[in-house]
């Protein structure tokens, strides 16, 4: 037998649900970006995003490639990683003329640009200082 207290309960879990469903979540692997309205989605919907601009054949790039995924599992930004072959009129946009480069944006802005190999520290200190 149920009584009114459990339908209560009920009610307010589907809710909770209900709402957590509705709130944007945060990738914990990196997000491979197919073209500037997804950049632009995900620069606006989330509050910090990385964003990796990178090539398969460069080395620096396979070298950051652990280092994001640290940064997109172990903090609250977004990483999107965008292939300057695949998406070169992108990559001509935001200025990139060497692989890797890193932007942080925050707040929908792009407020640091990094270029070349960095640690993890460096990248985890930018993230926090802007989250």
């Amino acid at each position: 037998m149920s009584d009114a207290s459990d339908g209560e309960d009920i009610e307010s879990i589907r809710e909770r649900k209900k709402e957590e469903l509705q709130e944007p979540t945060t990738p914990v692997e990196p997000v491979h970006v197919d073209g500037e309205d997804h950049l632009n989605d995900l620069v606006g919907d989330h509050d910090v995003v990385l964003v990796d601009f990178y090539a398969d054949w460069c080395g620096p790039c396979q070298m950051l490639e652990p280092v994001v995924e640290s940064i997109a599992s172990d903090t609250a930004a977004v990483v999107a990683k965008v292939d300057v072959d695949e998406h070169e009129a992108l990559a001509g946009e935001y200025g990139v003329r060497g692989v890797p480069t890193l932007f942080l944006f925050a707040g929908g802005e792009a407020v640091e640009q990094l270029v070349g190999m960095q640690d993890e520290s460096t990248l985890l200190e930018l993230v926090e200082q802007h989250s």
